[in-house]
């Protein structure tokens, strides 16, 4: 008897075939998407997206400074004297003086009377004595720098002294004038303060205070070399009112009680015993 032929069942061996062309087909493309992946540049996948920020506070990275503009007319017309570089940080050393009302009142009727001869000038904000020039501290040299000031400083007493004289001051590149007022007494402590704060400047290499300071707290300010309009007669009248003002010989007898550092956005303070 001849054996008769099945024929095959739907969905049998066909549809095995079928799903293995499919898986096949699904193969195929997975790996030439994995192949374009690897192929491609790595920067034309990524053009477009935006960049991860770059992570702060990792070792031996600076704390934020103080936000920098070389733009003049951001601060008043005033030019830096020297150029601002990451990580380098403007350091400054000085006596601070706290304004009272009545020095105030002085300083209106000064800055008052000097405008009519520089229209421009500004009152100072804040005052101080300055003890060294204006320098550049590299960011890791800020500790050690203040941690010398603050040895040699510790044996240093409260003093006194009389600041009544006016004078014009320019900077030393001539792009401010300021009127002061200069140091009658007092004279020898503060060269002993900045011999000290010198020798601290000339550990780290930096520039020492001028060699004949002028000690004065600046008033006012004004952008140029406008010296020549405020010395004279200018001067005269300004000096008659300080040594007419009621107030004058007790108010402008200082006693100085601390030391100041400002490194950039850094205070350090430094008492006097």
């Amino acid at each position: 008897m001849a054996a008769r032929r099945v024929p095959p069942r739907p969905g049998g061996c066909g549809r095995v075939a079928a799903a293995g062309a499919r898986g096949s087909r699904r193969e195929r493309t997975a790996f030439l998407l994995l192949l374009f992946l690897v192929l491609t540049p790595l920067r034309s996948r990524s053009a477009g997206r935006p960049l991860l920020p770059v992570p702060t506070g990792l070792p031996g990275d600076p704390d934020p400074e103080e936000a920098v503009s070389d733009d003049s007319s951001l601060h008043g017309g005033r030019v830096r004297g020297f150029p601002h570089e990451r990580g380098n940080w403007a350091t400054h050393v000085y006596l601070p003086y706290i304004a009272q009302e009545e020095f105030l009142e002085l300083l209106e009727l000064l800055v008052s009377r000097a405008r009519t001869y520089v229209p421009s000038l500004a009152a100072m904000e804040e005052f101080h004595l300055s003890l060294s020039q204006c320098v550049v501290l590299r960011y890791h040299w800020i500790q050690p720098f203040v941690r010398s000031l603050r040895e040699r400083l510790a044996a240093f007493h409260r003093f006194f002294c009389v600041a009544d004289q006016v004078k014009v001051y320019t900077n030393q590149n001539k792009t401010r004038t300021f009127i002061g007022l200069e140091v009658s007494a007092g004279h020898f402590q503060l060269l002993e303060l900045v011999s000290e704060v010198d020798s601290v400047l000339e550990e780290f290499d930096l520039p020492t205070f001028y060699k004949d300071p002028s000690f004065h707290i600046s008033l006012a300010w004004c952008v140029g070399d406008l010296s020549g309009r405020l010395e004279g007669q200018c001067l005269r009248e300004l000096q008659d009112i300080v040594d007419g003002f009621e107030e004058s010989a007790f108010l402008l007898r200082i006693q100085w009680e601390q030391i100041r550092c400002k490194s950039g956005n850094k205070y350090f303070s430094f008492p006097l015993r």
